[in-house]
């Protein structure tokens, strides 16, 4: 069994013994575990005495000659923590951040918490909040929302939490095409505007990135998978400028003053280093996958850049140039 599998069914538990007030039977808790978990009442007996040793205080009462477990009174409902004005405008403005996934769980359990405890402030730090709400403003730039695809995110997180198979129908842009695959998913990414399924995918037998949005069909399989446990997503995507991978090449770019003003203090890349150079310019090297995704990044800094090298890479900013001034 995943251990992923354990830990879910565990949260189930704990979840129906806070809302139960007056505790609830191994039946009952067996019960209210979803549909595709066993119900074996040893089972949840295990979960129960596991998550006695993990600290929960559960305790045993006989109610009408049944058995019930509950939650410690004082530990069933946490008292409500006590955010000051600025803590909580922190968490509105994180929550500014997550607008594109408006209507999927984690949007709506964030919009809730803050609800909680903004309803805990008295009127003078509603006013102060109004206040510091008018002081900051997030804009995202490009990105897709995600609102229509609450369903198939909510399919993806239970099956990366439970380790199980997920059968795609996916729409490939390149190939205007639609295929079914099968894969292991094993992370959700939130990169550039778009979310990405991270998944070992059966068909290339590699990992591959999805886009969530092109995901057409999602259906959650019996089969299990195991994580590697070498995979670090950081890594395998450590040299995509933002999400192309591909062959990486030592890039390196020189700004005119006017650009090198912006361009020095943003971090573009991990692997990015910057040296002053006369005049006010600014030399830039780093090692990037050599895709479309560095070629528009670099064209997007007009007349201000000079492709230094390696040759491939500014025969393909030339090419592009071109090609967008035979079309203008």
């Amino acid at each position: 069994m995943p251990r992923n599998d354990q830990v879910t069914r565990q949260w189930h538990l704990l979840r129906h013994l806070e809302a139960a007030a007056h505790g609830a039977t191994l039946q009952a808790l067996a019960d209210a575990l979803p549909a595709d978990f066993p119900k074996h009442l040893r089972t949840v007996r295990r979960d129960l005495e596991a998550l006695e040793a993990a600290g929960f205080p559960l305790l045993t009462e006989r109610v009408e000659g049944r058995v019930v477990w509950k939650l410690l009174d004082g530990f069933r409902r946490i008292p409500a923590l006590t955010f000051s004005p600025t803590e909580l405008m922190a968490l509105t403005f994180s929550r500014g951040l997550l607008r594109p996934l408006e209507g999927t769980q984690l949007q709506g359990a964030l919009d809730s918490a803050l609800a909680k405890a903004a309803a805990a402030l008295p009127a003078p730090g509603h006013d102060y909040l109004t206040q510091l709400d008018g002081c900051f403003a997030i804009g995202l730039g490009p990105h897709v929302s995600y609102r229509a695809h609450r369903e198939t995110i909510d399919k993806l997180t239970e099956a990366i939490t439970k380790g199980r198979t997920v059968q795609l129908r996916y729409f490939t842009a390149s190939r205007t095409a639609t295929t079914r695959r099968e894969v292991d998913p094993y992370r959700l990414w939130y990169a550039s505007g778009g979310l990405y399924l991270a998944a070992h995918c059966h068909l290339r037998d590699a990992v591959r990135l999805f886009a969530v949005e092109r995901i057409r069909t999602c259906t959650l399989t019996d089969h299990a998978f195991q994580l590697p446990l070498h995979f670090d997503l950081e890594a395998y995507m450590g040299d995509a400028l933002r999400v192309m991978r591909g062959t990486p090449v030592a890039v390196v770019l020189l700004f005119d003053k006017a650009t090198a003003a912006w361009v020095k203090d943003r971090t573009w890349h991990a692997s990015q280093r910057t040296t002053p150079q006369p005049g006010g310019r600014l030399r830039m090297t780093l090692r990037a996958a050599a895709t479309p995704e560095l070629v528009g990044w670099i064209l997007g800094f007009g007349g201000g850049v000079r492709v230094l090298g390696p040759p491939e890479l500014q025969a393909a900013v030339r090419a592009t140039a071109e090609q967008i001034l035979a079309r203008t």
